[in-house]
């Protein structure tokens, strides 16, 4: 079947959800806008052939995607004919670093306005509650069919070097090029409702209000997740495969899961769907805290602790969850102590923690203030 679909932005995610699927549904053109020039260059010489890893519950299994066209927006010969790509194509996701990085796609504004009564959807995967709407302000354009999207993804992923695992196990992007794509199996990702069109692709479900499911996102896997990179981190764990054998921490994780980041969401946003109630949200906790501790994801603890000043951010995994929690009457005593002991490793040895925490908390309100009492006036034991 015909069809243009553009990638912008060249990671995991991009190649194990949206290339995959754009292939598998038939789109006789897919291309990818990236900067990095070593990876521009080697997919180019593999004449567009990229091999991606897929980790299942038992192995990890290589899926080759072919005929990418990959150019560079940073090279004007290439920028025009991303222009023209763009303007072209029925389906577009982003995958960038962050929602920030909006201000380096201006050009898609040109694009859109080449056809501007063109049927496009426009898939913003940047881990952001409100990426669909900084896009469609960073675009300035109000076209009736062009349909920016929000995006709950749940698919975990990562882009190791295959020198550091077996090679036999671990195929990497291109060959020559020491950088896989790993990606987990599970393969349901939410997106807002279209109102014009369907999306080709088979792995992406639409939801009328996806609003729930980010917070869920957020305030559940992603802050989990955080919480056992924390512990873990503090044991001397280096991989996230060997928390499943620690019952102390992956006990300590379930009851914080279930009873209070569960409860906070059922509370909050209980009868929107089956999903947030307890069988639901316990199902959900179960099967994310063993694909979490997959073995073949491959996944480092440092990774997960990563970037720890994005994530103990005031409207992030754990401060959000905080927040959410307090102003529903509950009192999430594991996170609590998993933001005291995050941000004492932040900025440990320094005297003027309050003046740090203020820079990535912004404005210094009440409600901050009160927040910051309660996480380091008050002892909660943390395992």
């Amino acid at each position: 079947m015909a069809g243009v679909f553009l990638g912008i932005g060249m990671g995991p995610i991009q190649t194990g959800i949206f290339f995959d699927g754009a292939e598998a549904a038939g789109f006789d053109r897919i291309c990818a806008a990236e900067v990095n020039k070593e990876l521009i260059t080697a997919v180019r010489e593999n004449r567009g052939q990229i091999t991606i890893n897929i980790a299942g519950k038992d192995a990890i299994k290589q899926k080759v995607i072919s005929n990418i066209e990959i150019l560079n927006p940073l090279v004007p010969d290439d920028l025009e004919k991303l222009v023209n790509i763009a303007a072209d194509a029925d389906e577009i996701s982003t995958a960038l670093p962050s929602a920030a990085d909006y201000s380096k796609i201006s050009w898609l504004s040109k694009a859109f306005k080449k056809k501007p009564g063109k049927k496009r959807l426009v898939f913003t995967s940047e881990n952001d509650n409100y990426a669909a709407e900084k896009l469609k302000n960073r675009l300035a354009l109000d076209l009736k069919n062009t349909e920016i999207l929000n995006t709950v993804i749940g698919k975990m992923s990562s882009a190791p070097a295959p020198s550091a695992y077996n090679s036999a196990t671990l195929s990497p992007l291109v060959p020559g090029l020491d950088l896989a794509h790993l990606a987990e199996e599970f393969n349901n990702i939410l997106i807002s409702s279209p109102r014009y069109t369907e999306s080709r692709l088979s792995c992406l479900h639409p939801k009328k209000n996806l609003l729930p499911f980010e917070e869920a996102k957020l305030f559940g896997h992603n802050a989990v997740h955080f919480l056992i990179g924390l512990l873990a981190r503090e044991k001397g764990i280096s991989s996230m495969a060997q928390v499943r054998d620690n019952k102390g921490i992956m006990n300590y994780a379930r009851s914080a899961f279930i009873e209070e980041s569960g409860k906070t969401l059922i509370k909050k946003w209980g009868g929107a769907d089956e999903f947030f109630t307890s069988a639901g949200f316990t199902a959900y906790a179960d099967d994310l805290l063993e694909r979490m501790t997959s073995r073949f994801l491959c996944d480092p603890v440092e990774r997960v602790c990563r970037d720890m000043e994005r994530k103990l951010g005031w409207n992030d995994r754990v401060i959000g969850l905080i927040r959410t929690a307090l102003s529903g009457g509950i009192i999430p005593y594991k996170f609590i102590a998993a933001a005291a002991l995050g941000l004492a490793r932040l900025y440990s040895g320094k005297t003027t923690v309050e003046n740090d925490v203020k820079k990535i908390w912004g404005e210094w309100s009440e409600e901050q203030k009160n927040i910051w009492q309660i996480i380091f006036s008050t002892s909660f034991i943390l395992m």
